[in-house]
């Protein structure tokens, strides 16, 4: 097994991600992200060992997951940031009232498979707790702070879950 590319969510930003943050937090952004960027990634990142993808530059991985009721196989493209060997997913959804269904299959699911750079394999995922969350929550702010927006978004109804994706070996 070939582990997913290191994403350091400390790691300075450039002009380009910054502009590409800025896009994001506006509501057309997060809009074209979450239904277009679902579409278009999986296609785009597996034709082209995943050198294209709708947010170039931004660390983007494919979690393929089965459906808790259906059992059917999905692909879904998610930011990520890793932690040591582990990659860390946040079930955002962009604020939205509800988690994502990837949330409800991976719970169902555990067992993934995720893939970025041309590398990849079986991961079990997990939902983050306690301290480990708080820790994780701040790198998740620290790599895209709008995560903090779509919190507050959301505050009556979740706490935005952030899923642990574990090597198997």
């Amino acid at each position: 097994m070939a582990l997913i590319p290191a994403s350091d969510p400390t790691r300075p930003k450039g002009p380009y991600l910054r502009a590409l943050e800025w896009a994001a937090k506006r509501r057309s952004g997060t809009w074209f992200l979450i239904h277009a960027g679902n579409r278009l990634d999986p296609v785009l990142m597996r034709a082209t060992g995943g050198r294209l993808r709708v947010a170039p530059g931004s660390p983007t991985v494919l979690l393929t997951h089965n459906g808790a009721r259906s059992g059917q196989r999905r692909t879904t493209p998610l930011a990520y940031f890793t932690d040591g060997d582990n990659v860390v997913l946040m079930a955002s959804k962009g604020g939205a009232p509800r988690n994502p269904a990837w949330y409800h299959n991976v719970v169902a699911n555990p067992d993934v498979e995720l893939w970025a750079g041309g590398r990849g394999g079986p991961y079990r995922a997990r939902e983050s707790g306690g301290n480990e969350y708080a820790r994780l929550w701040e790198l998740a702010c620290t790599m895209y702070d709008g995560y903090g927006k779509y919190q507050k978004l959301c505050a009556d109804t979740r706490r935005i879950p952030l899923i642990v994706c574990e090597p198997v070996e």
